[in-house]
């Protein structure tokens, strides 16, 4: 197999007279037989750390792009959907938000984010792999610049055994991780969440990331299965991100005590700089979800009412 071939990369001629194009294969099939091609400038970066093969491409109309194991994980283009509604959403509930963990983020879109709440005075931020912090602080300043502020605390750890290690310490918790597969198994099983709750002070939050509702209905279920007994507000709600998977991701929203849909702060949304994504309005709809995704949560309501 060629080194292109290995990161989904692939060169073709579609006709005699027409230029060699470059174009990345991303290695998750939308369904079968069917899945996403972005064109490519340039490869930016591409090498294996100790965890997994990491890329940053330049793309043809989408900016850079962060490819971890031939999985898209954000682009410059639409990004900001993701970012800001994995972090906005609990932030404006929670009605002081002082002490933020984020688990992965390694890309520092998430942390750039939180920054953006004055209410926030510690980030910690427990990536496993050094060598993508290290790639996007290079490649997407625009995102990983973030890291420099002096609130902000990295930690190379393994993020479900440093949350089993502390005890009542955030406000926010916050699993920016990436697919359920190989070491990313474990952040959507029941121990991890049960230490996840541990980990948060009295009406604390997390929020998680928790795929599509039409490609990964058996993984809302199953985390859904086990949440409901452990928090006594669990919510699932969506954002749209062009480059993912059906075009939107969703997250869980697991709470002690607050209730998604009775806030969010207004005062503290309308003082946010540079959203391009977020708004109240738009975090209540959110929680909408469509007949057959409001069955995955809540099986009693199958109308989704």
């Amino acid at each position: 197999m060629s080194e292109q071939e290995k990161i989904g990369l692939a060169r073709f001629d579609p006709s005699k007279n027409a230029s060699v194009d470059l174009w990345f294969h991303d290695s998750v099939e939308l369904a079968h037989g069917c899945r996403t091609s972005i064109k490519i400038k340039d490869v930016l970066c591409h090498y294996r750390s100790r965890c997994q093969e990491i890329a940053v491409f330049e793309t043809e109309a989408l900016g850079r792009m962060l490819v971890l194991d031939e999985i898209t994980m954000l682009t410059e283009f639409d990004e900001f959907a993701y970012h800001e509604m994995i972090v906005h959403v609990p932030l404006l509930v929670h009605p002081s938000p002082a002490k933020v963990l984020v688990i992965g983020g390694g890309d520092g879109g998430t942390v750039r984010e939180v920054l953006k709440h004055p209410e926030v005075e510690q980030v910690q931020v427990c990536e496993i792999d050094e060598e993508v912090v290290k790639s996007c602080r290079r490649f997407l300043p625009s995102l990983a610049s973030s890291f420099d502020d002096p609130k902000v605390e990295i930690l190379y750890r393994d993020g479900a055994r440093f949350v089993a290690e502390h005890a009542e310490a955030y406000d926010i918790i916050i699993v920016d991780s990436t697919d359920p597969v190989g070491p990313g198994q474990i952040l959507f099983q029941r121990p991890f969440y049960e230490d996840m709750k541990k980990a948060l002070r009295e009406k604390g939050i997390a929020v998680t990331q928790c795929e599509s509702i039409y490609f990964h209905p058996d993984v809302i279920r199953g985390v859904f299965s086990f949440a409901r007994e452990l928090f006594p507000e669990l919510h699932y709600y969506y954002t749209m991100v062009p480059t993912y998977p059906s075009g939107i991701i969703g997250f869980f929203f697991c709470s002690l005590a607050c209730n998604p849909l009775k806030g969010p702060s207004r005062e503290r949304a309308a003082s946010l700089k540079g959203l391009r994504y977020y708004t109240p309005a738009l975090h209540r709809a959110a929680f909408t979800l469509p007949r057959f995704g409001a069955a995955l949560v809540d099986p009693e309501a199958p109308s989704g009412t």
